[in-house]
């Protein structure tokens, strides 16, 4: 969920345990760079008026229109999240081979959506109330109320991740409190 604090987790167990992490932005920003394979099906839909002064394609304006509108939103999920998951696939494998790792850590908007939990271990949650992520949203990121509003409202529900998930990460609290609570989930 936005604004969960999903990073700071992340960053306190890439300091302080031996896990790789995935980021599943990160593979489809590489998938949309210019000459990857994602690249000209997300054109092919969208156009090139998403493209910046040097013919990448610009995510913020691509964020704009897909947060506004859900059907654009579902398109290019269906165009992207496939090769992403792929991508991820393969990492986790490659990983699993080279055996240099303790844990594998892969974080994804679309987790549940997109079944991870079929060659995923452990599905976690990471959890902060509603308040102190529309606070970190709009401190961190510049985000409006209203943005945060539709960003929220195209995610599952609180109970839904709940449900879902074998684990809940109460990222709450202070930084301090977030790793003894890692400490004791590792």
């Amino acid at each position: 969920m936005w604004g969960c604090g999903k990073s700071t987790v992340l960053d306190i167990i890439q300091e302080n345990f031996n896990a790789y992490i995935i980021k599943a932005d990160d593979v489809a920003k590489e998938l949309m760079s210019k000459d990857a394979k994602g690249y000209n099906h997300v054109l092919d839909f969208f156009g090139m008026d998403i493209l910046d002064a040097n013919r990448e394609i610009d995510r913020p304006k691509l964020a704009g229109i897909v947060f506004d509108n859900p059907n654009k939103r579902m398109v290019l999920n269906s165009i992207i999240h496939p090769m992403v998951k792929s991508e991820i696939i393969a990492t986790i494998t490659e990983l699993k081979i080279q055996d240099k790792y303790d844990y594998v850590f892969v974080e994804a908007a679309l987790l549940l959506e997109d079944h991870y939990d079929v060659f995923l271990d452990e599905i976690w949650y990471v959890y902060a109330p509603v308040d102190v992520r529309k606070k970190r949203l709009i401190e961190s990121r510049g985000y409006t109320e209203e943005r945060i509003e539709s960003m929220m409202a195209s995610q599952l529900s609180e109970n839904e991740f709940r449900l879902s998930s074998d684990v809940v990460v109460d990222n709450s609290g202070s930084k301090e409190e977030t790793y003894a609570l890692l400490v004791n989930l590792l």
